[in-house]
């Protein structure tokens, strides 16, 4: 690893030396197993290839300043993934299991964490399936969950910049009262058309609008919005959205800067009061939003080339926290290697 050049990482899959393992079956969960196979084996009928029985995780270890990696709140993944699986009707798994493999699986592969002045960072990829073999729609009595990781480069490797999102008023990212507040990959799946679409178009990213009304925002592609304004962090409240663990942080930290905390329905309308806005979550912390273009009626609005003054501080407190730049108030970091 001392010739891996970390500015050439991307976000994408690079093979890592161990993954964790728990199997659900006759009632209960197996013993973790560690294992360096990257594959598994998988009856062609298991309910997850049809039916979407299927769920994941996304988190960050991060080698700090002083020479420590932490992982950054690792118990809130852990609650959301058994969310997610409550609602595919799957096998929970403990937060202890979760964290435990998540723990292991770091100090594995500590190797792997990238130095620190690089700003990159070890991504933890906890994903389930349902494993039950059959042809019926019905929930899996088998799962199988693994814990696996891989390297990733800067997000923004010339720093923090504002980038370019559509709205897309024609396709849905999640339905009413649907899956769009749990991780699942049906969600992910739904949203590529129109994202390819808007790339292919020059933007970064779609923002959805809700399904019943086409009203109010609800995500930016993969990510959480908000916006700020009047001494205000406001960002949507809605049973579609995903809740995002980076915006939970960002809030926190909106507060104790002395901004004002909404959670809240914002019309699509109310955009062009804001004086700054972004997407938020794991990959990225923030992307400022520069440039907002409505696909179907043509207009565009314009917040500058510059990342916002409220956005800047906001990243920065967060990065800070995970580099261990900073004292940890709220006890986010979980310490794996010294």
């Amino acid at each position: 690893m001392e010739n891996m050049d970390w500015s050439k990482l991307g976000f994408d899959y690079h093979k890592t030396e161990f993954n964790a393992r728990y199997a659900f079956t006759e009632g209960k969960w197996s013993e973790m197993e560690i294992t360096g196979d990257e594959y598994i084996k998988m009856h062609m009928s298991a309910s997850c290839l049809h039916y979407g029985i299927e769920l994941f995780e996304g988190l960050k270890a991060f080698r700090g300043i002083d020479g420590k990696v932490r992982i950054f709140r690792v118990e809130e993944n852990a609650k959301r993934l058994q969310s997610s699986a409550e609602r595919l009707c799957l096998p929970v798994p403990t937060v202890d299991m979760i964290v435990k493999a998540c723990v292991e699986v770091v100090k594995l592969n500590e190797r792997f964490v990238p130095p620190y002045e690089t700003g990159a960072s070890l991504y933890l990829r906890p994903v389930m399936f349902g494993t039950t073999v059959g042809l019926g729609v019905k929930p899996a009595k088998e799962a199988l969950l693994i814990i696996y990781c891989s390297p990733v480069g800067a997000y923004f490797k010339e720093g923090v910049k504002p980038i370019r999102v559509a709205i897309d008023r024609i396709q849905d990212r999640a339905a009413p009262r649907g899956m769009g507040d749990v991780k699942v990959g049906g969600n992910y799946a739904a949203s590529l058309m129109s994202g390819e679409k808007a790339h292919h178009e020059g933007f970064s990213s779609v923002m959805y609008l809700d399904a019943a009304e086409h009203k109010y925002i609800e995500e930016c592609g993969a990510a959480n919005f908000f916006g700020i304004k009047e001494g205000k962090y406001i960002t949507p409240k809605s049973m579609s959205v995903l809740p995002s663990i980076t915006n939970k942080s960002l809030r926190q930290l909106a507060h104790d800067m002395g901004l004002e905390v909404e959670e809240r329905h914002i019309p699509v309308e109310e955009l062009p009061s804001f004086d700054e806005c972004g997407a938020c979550g794991t990959a990225a912390v923030i992307s400022p939003i520069g440039e907002i273009h409505d696909m179907q009626t043509g207009q565009t609005l314009h917040y500058g080339d510059k990342v916002g003054e409220w956005s800047m501080k906001l990243y920065t407190a967060l990065q800070d926290i995970q580099y261990g730049r900073t004292e940890d108030r709220h006890g986010w970091c979980t310490i794996v290697c010294e």
